[in-house]
């Protein structure tokens, strides 16, 4: 026999049934808000730190020191002192300012030269990655390089003596500007394109109205890139020229494969000579003295060349 079960009324299902609303979300307090970006950078901001902050301090404070391995002995400014009045130092410094000049001067005529055609030939323009290989291989291979053809293979000496420009084998690496010549031009091979890549970027983010308007008026290509193009990209050549000039006051590969200060220190530059005192004179307070020196007066300069620059450009 079958008994049906009582049936439960709809209001007491509803009184069964708990009650579920989602909880709303949590809000972040403002404070945090605001720290978060800086919470997401902070990780790479501390490694830049670590990497570059830490050993200039240790550098300054190796530099009260006489350093001798294990040794150290205060000595305050007493490494300072010795620097300006050490010959070699002030060699150094002239070197690194006369090839680094020469290598600098080249290298922004030439990258101007090349973002002139660049920038205006659809060919050479579709081309222009090539123009970035030198600065793909590494510095030290460039050395090896450039040392074999100058001096060890003899491979720009049996050219001029086929052109009949000299009767003899060369010795670049012994004559004080030969020797730097070699330097000048590895360092023009390698880094032009860093300069030139800038200098077309330059080119093509200026406003083409200008150009049209001075074609409209008759004024030929090379004129409107005289007149218009290069005045408005003074700030960028002037950066750009900056950032590669401090880079090539740290000159060390080139020197340290090809040439070593030979002949007689006419080559040594500012890094071969912190190198030559802290790494084979093992006198590591008085090299870090010379890196010390040399990055502030890298600084002044540096400053003293961007802030006259642009302020004459707001004139």
């Amino acid at each position: 026999m079958r008994t049906d079960a009582p049936s439960v009324p709809a209001e007491g299902v509803a009184q069964a049934t708990p009650n579920r609303r989602k909880a709303p979300p949590r809000r972040r307090s403002p404070a945090l808000r605001k720290a978060f970006p800086y919470l997401l950078v902070a990780p790479a901001v501390i490694y830049l730190l670590a990497i570059t902050l830490y050993p200039g301090i240790f550098a300054i404070y190796q530099s009260l020191f006489v350093v001798r391995f294990v040794n150290w002995t205060w000595t305050g400014l007493g490494n300072y002192q010795a620097i300006l009045q050490d010959r070699e130092f002030w060699a150094a410094l002239g070197n690194t300012a006369i090839i680094g000049g020469i290598s600098l001067t080249l290298q922004t005529c030439i990258a101007l030269a090349l973002a002139y055609f660049a920038y205006r030939d659809p060919f050479i323009r579709g081309w222009r990655i090539l123009y970035l290989m030198p600065m793909l291989f590494m510095p030290s291979a460039v050395a090896f390089l450039w040392k074999l053809a100058f001096n060890d293979g003899r491979v720009i000496s049996d050219m001029l003596i086929g052109l009949g420009l000299v009767e003899a084998n060369v010795d670049w690496l012994g004559n004080v500007w030969l020797a730097r010549l070699t330097l000048i031009v590895a360092d023009v091979w390698q880094w032009t394109p860093f300069l030139f890549i800038i200098f077309v970027a330059a080119l093509q983010g200026q406003d083409q109205e200008i150009e049209e308007a001075a074609r409209l008026d008759g004024a030929s290509w090379p004129s409107i890139f005289w007149n218009i193009s290069l005045p408005m990209m003074r700030p960028v050549i002037v950066v750009a020229v900056t950032l590669r000039g401090i880079d090539i006051t740290t000159m060390f590969t080139n020197v340290f494969v090809m040439t070593q200060g030979s002949p007689g220190g006419a080559t040594e530059t500012m890094s071969y000579f912190i190198y030559r005192q802290g790494f084979r004179m093992f006198n590591f307070g008085y090299a870090s003295a010379a890196s010390v020196l040399m990055l502030i007066m890298t600084i002044i300069i540096a400053q003293t060349v961007v802030k006259r620059a642009f302020h004459s450009g707001k004139k």
